[in-house]
């Protein structure tokens, strides 16, 4: 069985969080690289209610 929404989406977000955090490093900007981190565990607990769903349905 393939991912869901709910994974798939939370998994661009943990990767879009990381670009962010990472260009808030190399600018300097500590509110760029907290937004990252933000988006980062916002996109793994998305991440996670897509595979508790997913076991839920098996």
């Amino acid at each position: 069985m393939g991912k869901n929404k709910d994974e798939v989406v939370g998994k661009g977000k943990q990767v879009k969080g990381k670009v962010r955090e990472e260009v808030g490093k190399m600018t300097g900007s500590k509110k760029e690289q907290i937004k990252g981190k933000i988006e980062q565990v916002e996109g793994k607990a998305q991440e996670g209610v897509g595979k508790a769903r997913k076991k839920v349905s098996k």
